[in-house]
């Protein structure tokens, strides 16, 4: 693109011109087209996979895709770049200012990789603890998703590059994926599956949703016109395009329902977007052209936001690979891992006073970026630091490495899943919530030869340890860290970076235990094409809370090698009116002997609802930094919509006079600091 345009150019291309306002500029192009270009838009290009189709008398550009959110995936950019940490290690931080940073890092990768959209977040929520795409998603609980999610967004589209929130909506399982009907309550579906997917259009205004594969109550999600055109267009205020995930729409041929739902392209090629079959409804009046410019508009608006029309210097900068953002990717991974269990303070280990580990297990040395590992999220990154080699760069020659626990001063276990079928990966659910059966062997055997065993575990998703963790001293959850990840384990486990992540979601002890498996197949996978949301609005903590079931580890739990305290907790009213907010303000103190980071988390009790409510849910959280003992002071505003809940008798959210408690602390489980207010009315 030419850094600025002639004035025969703009006479004749009026939409390329800056200086006029978007809607003008939208609107003259959209004059321009034809009916059989806008048939022409509303698909994929054949045989492209990643662009829309060009207009070149219009000299009308395709628009680029990739997947993502890991990074820019090498099969939609054919480049290696940067491969940051899944998106389960970044929600892992509870860290909203590195949530931007990734979202600017990886945008400006998208760009370098001559492409305009990147096909993330994906914000689902965790409903069963074996869908093979929870390392992809952000958690259990919608207010960490979008608090992470929104900043995420934000940052992408600060360097004019789409953000595309997906998979929209109730696409919380692989299996069946294509022909399942998610059967869920209206209130359910607004409480706990929608909520993140409102919350960041209207904080974070993304210029894409995804579609989803999945029917939800009846209706796939490409045609759903109540949840694409009524919610999220009119009622959420969405102003970017609806697209579908790729070949989502394959079975659908009616294209009169997907427009009239709002969706603007069918990815990656035509299906009920057929030429044929638009023309036939066009003819027999199923499809008004008001109608069709209203989809073809939201698209033209999103090609200008991304600068398709613009010159090359109104377009901010591309890079990929760079140190900057290999940088990020290990901080990521750094903030992300959570430290489980540390018996006796084994950790950190002190180079100084070792001489031999042993190092084993399957996950010590194998590489995660490979193409299309685990589905579309795959990056190939230009190098990866494997956990084997992240020790050999830190120990430097210093300590001897084996792969006898025997003859170890203390053994390192990689242990975990990956990416094959089956595992963590896009297509299948996990079968099961334990490790391999050869992974636990392997540890058991290894608890024996040497008593002084840390497991350090890759996964993207919960695993059950109730055969093995009573016995082990240390436990870490790394996640799928990256390409910096082996650098940023090391880290952690000689203590040049003090862990301070917490768990996203809940570890359940077994799968039993799992609100989703509470009736099986009924309420999964799913049976007669049908899989029923029978926990309601009981996800994840909300669950464990209510049958006060004990979980191996709870929601928002993780170890520091420093102890934190929580003290003077208060509120500057007693009484709040609907208009009103309340402040919380606690004093937190790092009493230990070691600089750290604190996530300090707020929960709301209603004491006295008129309907079933969750014992307590998250609507607040901080992350602080302190050096050993240092205070600060951490504030959080308590407004009313924290307090509400969705009444399908109004069709709305509302509040109940009454009083609430306010819990403060570092887990679900562990609020030890709480006060009381009253909202009047």
């Amino acid at each position: 693109m030419p850094k600025g345009f002639s004035k025969k150019w703009l006479n004749k291309y009026p939409y390329f011109n800056s200086k006029l306002p978007l809607d003008k500029r939208i609107e003259l192009l959209l004059a321009k087209l034809t009916l059989k270009d806008k048939f022409r838009l509303l698909s994929g290009r054949r045989f492209s996979f990643w662009t829309t189709k060009p207009i070149r008398r219009l000299k009308l550009k395709p628009l680029g895709m990739t997947d993502g959110p890991n990074g820019v995936a090498f099969h939609s950019s054919f480049r290696r770049n940067t491969q940051f940490p899944a998106s389960k290690c970044l929600s892992a931080t509870w860290n909203r200012s590195l949530a931007n940073e990734y979202g600017i890092a990886v945008a400006q990768e998208v760009r370098a990789a001559g492409r305009h959209v990147l096909l993330a977040p994906g914000i689902n929520i965790d409903r069963t603890p074996l869908n093979g795409r929870t390392f992809e998603y952000f958690s259990e609980d919608p207010y960490l998703t979008q608090e992470i999610a929104t900043p995420f967004v934000k940052g992408v589209q600060s360097q004019r590059i789409a953000a595309c929130i997906k998979h929209y909506v109730a696409n919380n399982q692989e299996t069946d994926r294509f022909l399942i009907s998610a059967e869920v309550d209206e209130r359910t579906l607004e409480e706990i599956y929608l909520r993140a997917f409102k919350e960041v259009t209207r904080e974070a205004n993304p210029w894409l949703v995804m579609a989803c594969y999945n029917k939800v109550n009846g209706i796939y999600g490409c045609e759903h016109k109540k949840l694409l055109k009524e919610k999220l267009i009119e009622e959420w205020g969405f102003t970017g395009f609806v697209v579908s995930d790729w070949w989502a729409s394959k079975y659908l041929s009616n294209p009169e329902n997907c427009v009239q739902a709002g969706l603007s392209l069918e990815m990656p090629k035509p299906f009920a977007y057929k030429r044929r079959l638009l023309t036939r409804a066009f003819k027999e009046g199923k499809i008004a052209e008001e109608e069709l410019d209203f989809v073809v508009r939201r698209l033209l608006r999103v090609m200008f936001l991304v600068g398709l029309f613009d010159p090359d210097d109104k377009i901010p900068e591309g890079k990929r690979n760079t140190q900057e953002h290999q940088n990020i990717a290990r901080k990521i991974a750094q903030e992300g891992i959570v430290l489980l269990k540390n018996d006796n303070n084994l950790l950190p280990l002190s180079i100084n006073r070792i001489e031999k580990i042993a190092v084993i297990g399957p996950n010590a040395n194998k590489r995660m970026g490979r193409l299309l590992y685990g589905g579309s999220s795959a990056v190939i990154p230009p190098y990866e630091i494997t956990p084997l080699r992240g020790l050999k760069e830190k120990i430097q020659g210093k300590i001897k490495l084996s792969n006898d626990p025997a003859a170890a001063d203390v053994c390192i276990v990689f242990a975990g899943l990956n990416h094959d079928k089956g595992h963590d990966a896009e297509n299948r659910d996990r079968t099961k919530l334990e490790l391999p059966t050869e992974q636990i062997q392997l540890i058991n055997q290894t608890i024996k030869q040497n008593p002084r065993t840390i497991i350090v575990l890759i996964n993207g998703s919960p695993i059950a340890m109730n055969q093995w963790s009573d016995n082990v001293p240390a436990i870490i959850e790394a996640w799928y860290p990256g390409m910096e990840g082996g650098r940023a384990i090391a880290d952690i486990l000689f203590g040049d970076s003090n862990p301070s992540g917490k768990l996203p979601l809940t570890f359940p002890k077994s799968l039993s235990d799992s609100p989703a498996h509470q009736s099986p197949p009924r309420s999964y996978p799913g049976e007669n094409g049908k899989v029923y949301y029978e926990e309601s609005i009981f996800v994840g903590y909300r669950y464990f809370d209510r049958e006060n079931i004990e979980p191996l580890f709870p929601f928002g739990f993780g170890l520091s090698y420093t102890d934190f305290d929580f003290e003077n907790l208060k509120i500057d009213k007693e009484k709040m009116a609907e208009d009103q907010s309340i402040e919380v303000s606690v004093d937190i103190t790092n009493i230990g002997e070691r600089a750290g980071g604190e996530v300090i988390q707020l929960y709301i009790q209603d004491d006295a609802s008129t309907i079933e409510r969750p014992l307590k849910e998250l609507r607040g959280f901080e992350k602080i930094f302190l050096e050993p003992n240092e205070s600060k002071i951490v504030k959080f505003n308590i407004l009313n919509n924290d307090l509400a809940f969705y009444d399908v008798n109004k069709q709305s959210w509302v509040t109940e006079e009454g009083t609430f408690t306010v819990l403060v602390g570092n887990s679900s489980r562990d609020t030890p600091s709480k006060t009381r207010f009253r909202l009047v009315k």
